[in-house]
């Protein structure tokens, strides 16, 4: 065939809606014979709205429809009902089902309350956040705020344990420890009291004087000694303006060293007691519970001093 209008051809050639344009029917377009438009359908082509599925005519299908309402409920099946895809040349479709509780497409149905939903969920998130920042300025406050209760003093042991005065020497406490004032020890021969010189630190400022001869004697009685050990005695005297010693004796027992009663640093004018009061230290070993201490003048010693003062203190 050439391009143009070449007449007649078969069904199968020719558009089958061809009769419903002005150009098709200008042509001499016919309707089909056949249901649905498609050649060898045995319907009739009929117009919307008027093609009946197998059902009975009106006054039978409003009855029959009526006894189908009050037979069955909604969404049954229907004995008087055929489906299109059940009769002769019906095209087959997809049956849908409707979904429980009415569709949300129509007017009639009512779908999730979506709206309600997103305000609670908006609510739930405010209310998390406000609670979180409430507890944070209330963590802020309760920095930020004093006490309100009063500050407690000081503990037990702040108060039963105040710092201990040390004795020179890096001795301990010296409460730790007997001390004692000259004047309160056994005196030996022509050894007195006095107290016309200041300086001393004995009570009354009394010391000793009368030393200054061989067999000269002050013996300390020491009790209260709780472990055996080396202690330092520290010894206060005044000399004037010279070097002095004496023979240290430990319970009994002459050291082989003396005490040593020096005019440290020269300051001291000869012959003035008042500014040549000093102190000295040396180590003695003692046995736990008494003991006795003694400063003796003995031949080669320079006693020429004055005694006020002995106490112990740990090496």
């Amino acid at each position: 065939m050439t391009p143009g209008n070449n007449g007649a051809s078969t069904p199968e050639d020719d558009d089958p809606f061809g009769y419903l344009y002005a150009d098709g029917q200008a042509n001499g377009a016919q309707p089909p014979s056949g249901g649905y438009g498609y050649p060898n359908s045995v319907n009739r082509v009929r117009a919307v709205g008027t093609r009946q599925y197998g059902q009975q005519p009106q006054a039978t299908q409003t009855a029959a429809y009526g006894q189908a309402s009050q037979q069955g409920a909604y969404g049954q099946p229907n004995a008087h009902y055929a489906a299109p895809e059940t009769l002769p040349g019906g095209a087959p479709t997809a049956q849908q089902q409707m979904p429980a509780g009415g569709g949300g497409g129509g007017r009639g149905g009512r779908g999730p309350n979506t709206k309600g939903l997103l305000i609670g969920a908006i609510a739930v998130v405010a209310a998390v956040v406000i609670g979180i920042g409430v507890a944070m300025l209330g963590g802020d406050k309760d920095k930020d705020e004093p006490d309100n209760q009063a500050n407690p003093g000081p503990t037990q042991s702040q108060e039963s344990k105040p710092s201990p005065s040390k004795s020179k020497g890096g001795g301990s406490s010296e409460s730790e420890l007997p001390k004692s004032d000259v004047k309160t020890m056994r005196l030996g021969e022509g050894v007195t009291t006095a107290s016309d010189i200041k300086g001393a630190k004995a009570d009354g400022g009394v010391y000793v004087t009368g030393f200054n001869h061989v067999g000269a004697t002050v013996t300390w009685s020491v009790d209260g000694i709780k472990k055996a050990g080396t202690y330092r005695l520290y010894v206060h005297y005044a000399v004037p303006g010279v070097d002095a010693n004496a023979t240290l004796v430990v319970n009994g027992e002459p050291q082989d060293r003396p005490i040593q009663m020096k005019n440290f640093g020269g300051t001291t004018p000869k012959g003035d007691y008042e500014k040549g009061w000093k102190e000295t230290w040396s180590n003695v070993n003692l046995t736990e519970g008494t003991n006795t201490i003694e400063l003796a003048c003995n031949e080669g010693n320079q006693c020429d001093a004055l005694l006020d003062q002995f106490y112990l203190a740990k090496d």
